[in-house]
């Protein structure tokens, strides 16, 4: 076998540095809100990052094609913003096998792939929106109770973003890291296992997590990560039949579930590196991008003990970082869902629902703020039908 291009190499590297970096406090604030440990969210940490770069590499070698595979860090949002299930982690466990599932099916049916795309594009933007919304308020939040620490890191981002927008949240990592190592916080990274014990979680299922947690972030992985990801092939002239890709993502998320990972997917932003030019003039190469990638991912996972233990050294920066690290999803989920003056009404409705938290028999936010979107949009669409149909009546001269 040739060895791979160095463009395809470094935009690999880069790819899966710039996702796992920017990333992997979402991950970690969502399997610990959902009621994770410390040992289980390092588990479930490693779980993803092995299995997802295990099957970037099988996908980009089958098909000759870039295609990364990722975590869900919408879907971890939505877990961060739920809370814990009444029941504790076993049952989002639970919840985590039936979206997998759900993935699966829509792989293999297509009648449920095509419910999915008939949603609302503004109604699925909304529902994201307000989950991202009590994560992104983060930085406000450290800047208030750590005002030189929480402005360091902004600051970061914010200067190096308007330089390079790939590279900070990256830089940001680094300096929420420096600041914990100069704080002298008494981090020993080699106190536990650099490579976690995978923990098996026995998984349980009830009715209100399968509804509460399993459909929405079904919903939320299929939009926001595994049909954008398809485009982002697509313009970059690569078109992979998508009913294989999302038979293995959805297989990938029953594999690493019960370890607590919460769902494998396309990657969306960082496809588009893989993809791109960035991985070199020769189009027909670029698929050594996705095998890189998914190594570095894997080299990632099996560090994943030291990460886990180090976040949980200063959980306000943490999250911080991980607001940063949303706010640009923030921001095109709400303009989105904004975009048609025709839903907007519907779209503001489902976004305040999901953003409020509230649960209902048991059923977190989310799903009750798509039903009252729908309901909204629904009669809205409803009343303009009617008023298309009413003819005026004309007086005779």
């Amino acid at each position: 076998m040739r060895m791979p291009p160095l463009a395809a190499v470094s935009a690999g590297v880069l790819s899966s540095f710039v996702a796992f970096t920017s990333s992997f406090t979402v991950i970690l604030q969502g399997l610990t809100g959902a009621g994770a440990s410390q040992a289980q969210a390092a588990s479930g940490l490693m779980a993803l990052t092995v299995v997802m770069g295990t099957c970037g590499i099988i996908l980009s070698l089958h098909t000759r094609m870039p295609i990364p595979v990722a975590w869900s860090t919408p879907g971890a949002a939505l877990l961060a913003a739920s809370g814990a299930p009444q029941g504790g982690f076993s049952v989002a466990v639970g919840a985590f096998l039936v979206a997998g599932l759900l993935v699966v099916a829509s792989g293999l049916f297509r009648p449920l792939g095509r419910l999915i795309s008939a949603i609302p594009t503004s109604l699925a933007n909304a529902m994201l929106a307000g989950i991202l919304l009590a994560l992104c308020l983060a930085p406000v939040r450290a800047v208030v109770e750590s005002p030189a620490a929480g402005l360091a890191i902004a600051g970061t981002w914010l200067l190096v973003g308007r330089w390079k927008r790939l590279y900070a949240v990256p830089a940001a990592a680094v300096v929420t890291v420096a600041i914990i190592l100069w704080r002298g916080s008494g981090v020993d990274l080699m106190a536990g296992p650099i490579v976690p014990t995978p923990v098996f979680v026995w998984p349980e299922f009830t009715l209100a997590a399968i509804v509460g947690t399993s459909l929405p972030l079904f919903v939320v992985t299929m939009a926001s990560q595994n049909i954008p990801g398809l485009a982002v092939l697509k313009v970059n002239g690569f078109v992979p039949p998508p009913r294989p890709l999302f038979t293995l993502t959805g297989l990938a998320t029953l594999v690493t579930a019960p370890f607590g990972g919460h769902s494998v997917n396309l990657a969306a932003m960082t496809a588009a590196i893989c993809a791109g030019d960035e991985a070199g003039p020769d189009r027909s190469k670029r698929w050594w991008a996705g095998v890189v990638a998914g190594a570095v991912y894997i080299a990632f996972g099996l560090g994943a003990g030291i990460v886990t233990a180090f976040a949980g050294e200063a959980p306000l920066l943490v999250q911080a970082m991980a607001g940063l690290a949303l706010v640009g999803a923030f921001s095109a989920s709400l303009t989105g869902a904004m975009a048609d003056a025709g839903d907007r009404e519907a779209a503001t409705i489902c976004f305040l629902v999901t953003a409020s938290g509230t649960s209902i028999f048991g059923i977190s936010a989310p799903f009750w703020g798509l039903i009252a979107g729908a309901a909204v949009l629904a009669l809205d669409r409803r009343r303009r039908t009617g008023s298309r149909r009413t003819v005026p009546v004309q007086e005779n001269a």
